[in-house]
């Protein structure tokens, strides 16, 4: 989702400027607004002295986060989202993952008495939900972008969410704990977005999710492409698409650098290199001296072996200073280890140069070169940083900027507002916040829909306690690892790896009408490469055995 901030509607700006004219309105209103500090909260900004009503402004801008120097004078004209039934439960669900969706859906499947059913509305950006492991296999060909990101509106067609593609700007909640007296407020607040449209509500769930972190090195945000989203997704194949036909019938190879070896860079890592095959070399970094520390060591044995099968090279302890576009006097090749004297260019090629530093002292700094930078370390909620205020915050924020929730999922000192995913900073019961997974947002999206409705019905509402279950990972078009959790030590990994995890992840699918067809799909597809494999292996013995008659 986009960036988060809290205004004044549209209503008193405008009523503003009509009395007091632009001078004055310029003059409440500064066009530049600079932050003070790292809030670690979304606080109110306003000026109680000159305007009654609380003004908040943006300190990010699109996916960026670059902070908002100015704020337009420009007042939209908004409209108010209009419920079906203003005496039912309105539930406002902002983000379309897997917390989102899921718990949409899974409000959807719960009985409700007749004048409780919630009316729900979902907003996302995007007009397709993205099952957000199997990216990778986008990469592969092994599946199709329907598949593993269906649109919204054929997700939701038979249910009764409806969704709104948009983009969230504005939260001005109302249920602030001990604001109207020692109960909490029966009153919910009100979303406004982008389009100018205004979502009252009962009921708000956070389910954001994060985007992927750039600027933490100089020229990452201008030459390196993240991979979190279908965006990224498309982006990545497109460019190796054009290199594989550049290069076509040409003795050169295709560079391709990651950048982190958690899950994500050596899924790709090892995804990129199989595609690519012997037409490419594949380089992936890490300031760590292991790929995937966390993971379990069945996972982390059968990642390497790929790896290092496919002939991805290992940059271990070290981490990058700096990426760069490469001039035309810098070699073609890894600049790291070749004589300066000896310079080959090659025209028409965009090429990056990384200068790595050594996390420990004692060890030589490298510069590679790269056709390609793939970025997979970092990731930021988007609920963003606002200006210091002396008014008090309004939702509370660790350092990360994830809303910090109780046990039931509610946002603290909001009753009427439930953050999961990685929208929450819900820790577990040694004190560490839950990892930003798929399989954390499945499981507390089941406990918010649950908690919704003991809410909504007055019942008492469930603590979350995650079960892990196990992790997973892909390895390429045939491979995979899976720990499962249940069995202590055991790592399938290979083909039947593979087969357990699209198994498992086909049972995780939104629906049962697109699972059925996921499920054939995959299964023809399966077919279809049995058959393949079988003619070229008799193709093979009959040709061979034609050979030796001969």
């Amino acid at each position: 989702m986009s960036h988060i901030a809290f205004t004044t509607s549209a209503t008193h700006a405008a009523v503003a400027f009509h009395r007091s004219g632009a001078k004055q309105w310029s003059t409440l209103f500064p066009t530049t607004w600079r932050t003070r500090g790292t809030n670690s909260s979304l606080s109110l900004n306003s000026n109680r002295k000159r305007l009654q009503s609380r003004f908040f402004a943006s300190a990010t801008n699109g996916g960026n986060g670059a902070v908002v120097d100015e704020i337009s004078e420009t007042v939209k004209a908004h409209t108010n989202f209009v419920w079906p039934d203003n005496k039912k439960p309105r539930v406002c669900i902002l983000g379309g993952g897997f917390g989102g969706l899921y718990t949409a859906l899974r409000l959807e499947s719960l009985e409700w008495p007749d004048d409780k059913k919630p009316q729900i509305a979902l907003v996302d950006q995007s007009e397709r939900f993205v099952f957000k492991p199997m990216l990778y296999e986008l990469l592969s060909g092994e599946v199709d972008e329907w598949e593993i990101a269906p649109y919204f509106s054929d997700l939701l067609a038979n249910t009764g969410v409806r969704f709104l593609k948009d983009r969230v700007k504005v939260l001005h909640p109302s249920d602030h704990a001990g604001v109207n007296g020692p109960n909490a407020s029966t009153r919910g607040g009100t979303v406004h977005l982008e389009s100018g449209l205004h979502i009252e509500y009962d009921w708000l769930v956070l389910a954001l999710g994060a985007e992927a972190k750039l600027d933490l090195v100089p020229g990452a945000v201008e030459f390196a492409i993240p991979f979190s989203t279908l965006e990224d997704a498309r982006k990545v194949n497109n460019r190796l698409k054009i290199l594989e036909r550049k290069t076509f019938g040409k003795d050169r190879q295709i560079s391709v650098a990651i950048v982190g070896c958690g899950y994500s860079g050596v899924e790709l890592a090892a995804t990129v290199a199989e595609r690519l095959q012997n037409r490419g070399v594949v380089r992936a970094i890490n300031v760590e001296t292991t790929i995937c520390p966390t993971a379990p060591p069945g996972n982390r044995e059968a990642a390497l072996k790929v790896l290092l099968s496919r002939k991805v090279e290992l940059l271990l302890g070290y981490f990058v200073n700096c990426i760069r576009r490469a001039s035309e006097l810098e070699s073609s090749n890894t600049l790291t280890g070749v004589d300066e004297n000896r310079i080959e260019t090659v025209p028409d090629f965009e090429k990056y140069i990384l200068e790595l530093q050594p996390a420990e002292r004692g060890v030589q700094s490298k510069v590679i070169e790269a056709d390609l930078v793939l970025w997979t370390v970092g990731s930021k909620p988007p609920l963003p940083h606002l200006e210091y205020s002396d008014v008090p915050f309004v939702i509370p924020l660790n350092a990360r900027g994830q809303a910090e929730t109780d046990e039931t999922l509610r946002v603290k000192g909001h009753p009427r507002i439930f953050a999961l995913g990685d929208s929450s900073a819900l820790r577990d019961s040694n004190g560490r916040i839950l990892p930003a997974t798929a399989q954390v947002a499945f499981q507390q999206a089941d406990f918010t829909g649950w908690n919704l409705w003991a809410a909504i019905n007055g019942r008492p509402l469930l603590p979350f306690r995650f079960q892990n279950l196990g992790e997973m990972m892909v390895l390429g078009r045939y491979d995979a690892a899976i720990s499962p959790s249940f069995v202590e030590g055991l790592t399938l990994e290979g083909p039947i790896g593979h087969t357990a995890r699209k198994i498992a992840y086909l049972m995780r699918l939104p629906t049962d009408e697109h699972r059925l067809k996921v499920g054939i799909s995959w299964f023809t597809k399966s077919a279809i490469d049995s058959v393949s494999l079988l003619q070229s292996t008799l193709s093979k013995v009959l040709s061979d055995s034609t050979t030796q008659s001969d």
